[in-house]
């Protein structure tokens, strides 16, 4: 396995800011809010109701409850509280997920670009990435593409929408066709929905949790509070699944991390029950993402070099600069190094994403911190007109 690029690339900001240079990181997928009030105090009152001992493996009642109540009054889905299990993060689903389903050699399909924890996973359980690349449909996974892509060995399709790095989303009618695809032929999805309600109107908020019954007997839905109620040092997720597979995850993680933080978990069940303040609070800060996308897209899109697509979902923007490669700049790390250096604006190679010719540049950060970094880049790499971008 290979360390995170991303949390790498974090780690260097962090070691430039500590030698006092003024350092702009638009590297880590962290919401730049903090976590709201109202489930710090859920969680006060988690502790002061004694809430500090052991939880059964699967999570507390009341926190798959909640999960159960939250699917259905947001989306209309319907399953049962059996069918969900509480996970330290949105990281340990996935693992549990796959842990408990590939053996070795299985082909699992992962579109390009990935989130760089994807092909990781697969390689913990000896089993095999198969990538399919996505970019002559502007990065977005099609039906055809996964039935081509679909052998006898293919055990599993891992799905991240909206995506991390690339900010797009699957339309829910193509999703339905995926993984319809999918079943017919015995192979299981695997959905990242980490960034679910970080969808930009007018596009659709969509959950594989929502489909027919007999369609998620070979879906995993992968949830975390870590993005969506800016939680990411809370270490809280979810999963859900049929019922065998939820058995067999709730087994390996009472081996595992055993549960997530008990009054953590009594915090998001009060968060999921009391839905309409949670969501507002999404709301106000999906509005500021969108803010920041409006304004840093067509600003991404004046620096030479520079091809910036609009992402409909999540906080990233990816940014094509293979037409800067030649004779000054072998590779995009190049490129990224650059903006280290001599910019102090940190941002993610896209390599590490499967992408090479490509960064990452995170906007879940200030506006100030945007167009300062905008500054710093237009000096070194100079500017074009919007229109001519």
């Amino acid at each position: 396995m290979h360390t995170s690029s991303t949390l790498k690339a974090a780690q260097t900001a962090a070691a430039l800011r500590d030698e006092g240079h003024s350092v702009i990181d638009l590297t880590v997928g962290e919401p730049d809010f903090d976590t709201p009030q109202f489930i710090k105090e859920y969680a006060w009152e988690g502790l002061q109701k004694g809430l500090t001992k052991y939880t059964p493996s699967s999570g507390m009642k009341t926190f798959t409850h909640a999960v159960a109540d939250f699917y259905k009054g947001q989306f209309g889905a319907s399953f049962g509280p059996s069918e969900a299990v509480a996970s330290s993060g949105g990281k340990q689903a996935l693992f549990n997920a796959c842990c408990t389903l590939l053996n070795p050699g299985d082909d699992v399909l992962i579109p390009k670009p990935y989130w760089v924890t994807f092909p990781e996973i697969v390689t913990f359980c000896a089993a095999n990435s198969v990538f399919i690349d996505t970019e002559a449909t502007d990065f977005v996974l099609t039906a055809d593409q996964v039935k081509a892509a679909i052998t006898d060995k293919t055990k599993l399709l891992i799905i991240n929408s909206p995506s991390n790095p690339s900010g797009r989303v699957i339309p829910p009618s193509e999703m339905r066709k995926i993984i319809e695809a999918c079943v017919e032929r015995g192979v299981y999805v695997l959905t990242d929905e980490c960034y679910l309600f970080f969808a930009y109107p007018p596009g659709e908020v969509f959950t594989s949790a929502s489909l027919p019954a007999e369609v998620r007997e070979f879906v995993c839905v992968a949830g975390s509070f870590s993005k969506t109620f800016a939680m990411t040092g809370w270490r809280i997720g979810y999963t859900i699944a049929n019922e065998s597979w939820s058995k067999a995850m709730i087994k390996l993680q009472s081996h595992s991390a055993t549960h997530p933080t008990s009054f953590v978990q009594y915090a998001c069940a009060k968060a999921m029950e009391n839905a309409s303040e949670s969501m507002a609070a999404v709301q106000s800060m999906l509005a500021e993402y969108e803010r920041r996308r409006d304004w840093l897209i067509p600003a991404l899109n004046t620096i030479n070099g520079f091809k910036c697509g609009m992402p409909e979902g999540a906080f990233y923007a990816f940014v094509d600069v293979r037409s800067l490669l030649g004779d000054r700049f072998k590779t995009s790390a190049d490129v990224a190094d650059l903006m280290l250096n001599e910019a102090h604006t940190v941002v993610t190679d896209g390599t590490g994403f499967g992408a090479p010719g490509f960064i990452r540049i995170s906007y879940a950060t200030s506006m100030e911190n945007l167009q300062t970094a905008i500054e710093r880049l237009s000096k070194i790499f100079g500017t074009r007109s919007a229109t001519a971008a």
